[in-house]
């Protein structure tokens, strides 16, 4: 079976390693890769990145399996058009990729199915928002409510930081990300990164591992699309994981069925370890950037098997095996 993998960073080097090394996989087809994959054997090809262009490749060169690393695709259809045309593609549909297109779809979702999260409220206007913001105080997150490629969220530690950060979003910063903003309030304790395959009858994790968002050390500076990251994450201990299983996975898994979802892929939970228990940060729909270049290094299992059981609705025949060293 070949495989197309869509993407160009880190994130996509680490799942093309990994998937090369299956037993079901002949060559790894990485659209448009970088220069690191050819080095390290991986054949980078650039057909476009229209649709229909890629899903003729697709057909052109026997792919059993297409693999979208970024979120903008999946919020953009790929998943749609790949499954028209009658291809094998991993992921979740246009309609289930709002959950990280837009932070409000995620948060009316949330309180819908009783996930924990922050309290919080959507603008698409500065003055109200900004209204909003001097009632509540700070410190208070201020997001973008649409893509912003990992920068469109500001932890504004005071009222004048905060009403900055609304002026970005709606000044166009984030492009049409901005558009509307979400405001939440500020939660406190330690991140986590768990992701889970999902398809419509199961959602099995994988290792936890912990990013670093912010520039400088010390946990200081702006958010960015993440500084690095290690797995396992001490924080998620086996207690924990009860409580993220019971308060976040299976209640995701259920409001997905609920809400006619069609979410067949990974999806990514930031979590903030409360003393309250873990709350949910945000959705992603995508495997998370820089945590699979940890968590793959401990994964033992057959990535594109996996894979094709989700896509199958058969991800509960799957097992799991991980490393005991760190990464």
């Amino acid at each position: 079976m070949n495989v197309l993998l869509i993407g160009s960073g880190g994130r996509e080097h680490a799942l093309a390693s990994t998937l090369s090394r299956s037993a079901r996989v002949d060559t790894v087809f990485c659209c448009p890769g970088n220069g690191g994959m050819t080095g390290d054997g991986l054949k980078c090809v650039d057909p476009g990145d229209d649709f229909e262009a890629l899903a003729d490749f697709a057909e052109k060169n026997h792919v059993g399996l297409t693999v979208v690393g970024p979120e903008k695709p999946l919020c953009d259809g790929i998943v749609n058009a790949f499954r028209r045309r009658g291809h094998v593609i991993f992921g979740p549909d246009q309609k289930a990729a709002q959950l990280e297109g837009s932070k409000w779809f995620a948060k009316t979702f949330m309180d819908r199915h009783g996930i924990p999260t922050a309290v919080a409220a959507v603008f698409e206007d500065a003055e109200s928002a900004c209204a909003y913001i001097r009632e509540r105080g700070a410190p208070i997150v201020v997001k973008a409510d649409g893509l912003a490629a990992g920068k469109g969220v500001t932890v504004a530690a005071d009222i004048d930081e905060a009403l900055a950060a609304v002026a970005r979003c709606f000044r166009g910063d984030f492009g049409t990300g901005g558009a509307r903003v979400v405001i939440e309030d500020c939660m406190v304790g330690e991140e986590a990164s768990i992701l889970a395959f999902v398809d419509r009858h199961s959602i099995r994790p994988l290792a936890s591992s912990q990013d670093h968002k912010r520039l400088h050390d010390g946990d200081r500076g702006p958010n960015t699309g993440g500084m690095g990251a290690y797995s396992p994450a001490p924080v998620v201990d086996d207690a924990m994981w009860q409580c993220v299983n019971r308060d976040i996975l299976e209640p995701f898994l259920r409001g997905c069925r609920d809400d006619a979802l069609d979410y067949r892929g990974i999806v990514y939970a930031g979590i903030m370890v409360t003393a309250e228990g873990p709350k949910v940060l945000e959705f992603n729909v995508r495997f998370g950037d820089p945590e699979t270049q940890a968590v793959l290094q401990r994964f033992e299992g057959d990535l594109a098997d996996v894979m094709i059981k989700t896509v199958e609705n058969r991800l509960e025949e799957c097992t799991f095996s991980w490393s005991d060293d760190s990464a």
